[in-house]
């Protein structure tokens, strides 16, 4: 399997990784287990997809930020710890925002765990928790923390 070239297919390219806004590590390894601090839809330090799903923004983009929260995940894995060193995906939680009338969330989390099991394979099976919130960091519209057993 050839994350580079499953990336590809997609038309897509890891993106830049992106540096933490606080105090903590954006890969944090615990035993067996890392833990990867949510990811934002940020493509090479430029913020993209802010404002309110449903509002400002529609569930095709809320798809396509969380596309990109998850690519940014997997650049971390790809910088910090290798592809290599990864046997899966165990756990993704996934934050949005939107309108109290807005409810498309299972379809704009398909964004991150469609790019899971594409990507990864097998190695990105997943479960999932999606959790709408009242606002997220620099106003955008989605995030996605995960969890990775390694080898």
């Amino acid at each position: 399997m050839n994350i580079i070239e499953n990336l590809k297919t997609l038309g897509l390219e890891l993106p830049e990784v992106s540096t933490p806004g606080g105090n903590y590590q954006s890969v944090n390894v615990r035993g067996k287990i890392a833990y990867i601090a949510i990811q934002f839809p940020i493509l090479n330090e430029q913020f993209l997809y802010q404002g309110i799903l449903g509002k400002d923004q529609t569930t095709e983009d809320g798809f396509k930020a969380m596309q990109l929260c998850a690519l940014n995940v997997i650049a971390q894995i790809n910088y910090k710890i290798g592809f290599e060193n990864i046997l899966g995906l165990n756990h993704m939680d996934a934050y949005y925002v939107a309108d109290k009338s807005w409810d498309n969330a299972p379809k704009i989390v398909n964004g991150a765990s469609d790019l899971f099991i594409h990507v990864l394979g097998e190695k990105g099976h997943h479960s999932r928790a999606i959790m709408g919130v009242d606002n997220l960091p620099r106003g955008f519209c989605a995030g996605v923390t995960t969890s990775f057993t390694l080898i």
